[in-house]
């Protein structure tokens, strides 16, 4: 039995911008000599787009092994018209080597919380189609599948299907937003 530090969730700072963008950068990475995707981002584009996050009350977390940043989420309006000031889309990734440890589970959890603490009303992930543990999840939290997207990237040498899946938040669609929150 071994003694794992426990995984705690806060909302990220700037000093944990290099260790999310060595995470991010493990998930592009696939085969040959480690080689970086050229669309990687550089340490400024994720300070601006923390920013920007706060800015719109959106979350930007991470989760936390002692003082290591083992996994980070965050969320993106779905889109950016008015009618669509509702949704988010959420995103997820974790440090290669505390997969399968309930760090997804920690950042889900506390996406959909403070999503829903803000008044957002549905929440979008798009999926591989081949990360059946990633739509286990989903399916734990109560997301549906809401769409199938076949051959929509290339990567790893083929094509790759998608998976979206949805989630209402809150009050749903049951009864209409605040919109005192979210301006006209």
């Amino acid at each position: 039995m071994t003694n794992e530090l426990p995984v705690l969730v806060r909302p990220s700072r700037d000093g944990d911008v290099e260790a999310m963008l060595s995470i991010y950068r493990r998930h592009i990475r696939r085969g040959i000599e480690d080689s970086i995707d050229d669309s990687a981002p550089e340490p400024e584009d994720l300070h601006d787009r923390r920013k920007n996050l706060r800015n719109h009350r959106l979350p930007s977390l991470v989760a936390i092994s002692g003082s290591e940043v083992v996994g980070y989420a965050y969320a993106v309006l779905f889109r950016k018209r008015p009618a669509y000031r509702f949704t988010v889309k959420h995103s997820i990734y974790v440090r290669h080597e505390h997969q399968g440890r309930g760090v997804g589970r920690l950042l889900l959890q506390q996406l959909i919380d403070t999503c829903a603490a803000s008044g957002f009303r549905q929440m979008i992930g798009y999926i591989d189609a081949d990360n059946t543990a990633s739509l286990a999840l989903h399916v734990k939290f109560g997301f549906r599948e809401a769409g199938l997207l076949p051959g929509v990237a290339y990567r790893y040498g083929r094509w790759a299907d998608t998976i979206m899946v949805q989630r209402s938040l809150g009050a749903g669609v049951t009864e209409p937003p605040l919109l005192s929150n979210f301006g006209r």
